[in-house]
């Protein structure tokens, strides 16, 4: 897995599947034309790969969740246990939402819209795709969006 550090600083809820995995070593390339439908595979894979992961990690923090109990007597001990389980679950639900966003990509790429800029049309670049498979804009429109809510936030 290569992790990806998303907008908030939060690296473990944005792992995303290494660049090789379910793909048979096939990486999109410039050269080709852009979301050809083996590239479109390509990204329908990692993502489903990536979709994946994050449910092998929900049904393990699950599991233990049901064998550990906050049998702790002492109430220093109880408080650092409650604390990890709360930054647990707190994970577990920004990844419940990157899969909400990962479902969009897969019905993108099912629509024929997905690796296109939301906002100019534009194609989005393969490496911005790799890095960030949910992406939406290109980096320039993105940065465009974040300047536009800093002023907004700023006002």
């Amino acid at each position: 897995m290569a992790t990806v550090l998303d907008p908030s600083g939060d690296f473990e809820a944005w792992r995303v599947p290494a660049n090789d995995e379910g793909t048979d070593g096939y990486r999109p390339s410039a050269d080709e034309p852009f979301m050809n439908p083996r590239q479109q595979e390509y990204f329908r894979k990692k993502l489903n790969a990536w979709k994946e992961a994050i449910y092998r990690e929900a049904q393990g923090t699950l599991s233990q969740l049901q064998t550990d109990s906050l049998r702790e007597a002492d109430l220093a001990d109880r408080a650092t246990s409650e604390t990890d389980w709360s930054i647990e679950l707190r994970t577990r639900d920004r990844q419940r939402k990157l899969i909400a966003k990962i479902d969009a990509a897969l019905r993108r790429i099912d629509e024929g819209e997905y690796g296109y800029c939301e906002v100019t049309g534009e194609p989005i670049s393969l490496a911005r795709l790799e890095a960030r498979p949910i992406a939406t804009m290109t980096v320039e429109a993105q940065e465009r969006h974040e300047r536009n809510e800093r002023v907004s936030r700023d006002d």
